[in-house]
Formats: structure tokens, sequence, C-alpha cells
């Protein structure tokens, strides 16, 4: 089950935060981390990001929802695996990085949880109406 889990959460994830980055929070990034931002993307750190987190999000949240058929299992685990996922990176660059912005760590912790409690819903009712459990 996990693999079927997995390829379902990691585009639907992908997606959603290409949509995030790419378009709806594009220029508040480039305000606030401009001074920092790569003018290329290194991709293959970016996929082995997406790669990583996806399979601590099936392992973790969405294949134990699955399991006990709770979707509001998979929307509260996911929002707080999102949240402190992404707390690990932005509470760490806020301690240790010279003019990090606070509004950024606020805004990512927001879209962290908010990102991955949808993409645990939306795995989690693919699962089900598939049958892939």
């Amino acid at each position: 089950m996990f693999l079927k889990l997995y390829f379902v959460a990691l585009p639907v994830f992908f997606v959603i935060d290409m949509v995030w980055l790419g378009l709806v929070a594009k220029t508040f990034y480039k305000k606030h981390l401009g001074f920092l931002m790569r003018p290329d993307i290194i991709w293959p750190a970016a996929i082995a990001f997406y790669l990583l987190f996806v399979v601590g999000l099936v392992l973790f949240v969405i294949e134990p929802a699955v399991q006990s058929a709770s979707w509001p299992r998979a929307l509260i685990s996911g929002a707080l695996f999102g949240l402190i996922c992404y707390a690990t990176y932005d509470l760490s660059n806020l301690a240790t990085l010279k003019d990090w912005p606070v509004i950024v760590t606020a805004v990512d912790l927001a879209w962290g949880a908010t990102v991955t409690a949808s993409v645990s819903v939306i795995t989690f009712f693919f699962a089900k109406q598939f049958k892939l459990s």
C-alpha cells in the first residue's frame, strides 16, 4: 500500500506546491528573500526534498489514516506533520541566519500545515475511492 499512496501523494504535493511557489507566493518570496535567492534552482536538491518529504508524509500520516479509515486523522496529522517539518527549516533559519524575515517564517509555517493537510486528505479520499488499501 505504501508505494500506491506514495505515487498518489507525490504528484499532488508537487503540483500544489509549484502553484504556490510559482504563482501565488512568488512575489512574496522575492520581496522578502530576494537577497538570498539563487537565479537558478538546483533541481536535484529540490527533487530530493519532495521525494523524502512524501516518504515521511505517507509513512507517518497518510498510511495510518487510511488504515484507520479516518479522514480527520489525515487532516490533523497532516497539518501537524507539515507544521513540524516546515518549522524545522524556518525556525532554524530564523535562529541562525542574519536578516531572516519573521514574516517568511509565519507564512511558511501556515503553508506547510495547509499543503500537507490538503495532500493528506486528497490522497486519503483517492485511496478510499480507488481502494488502494
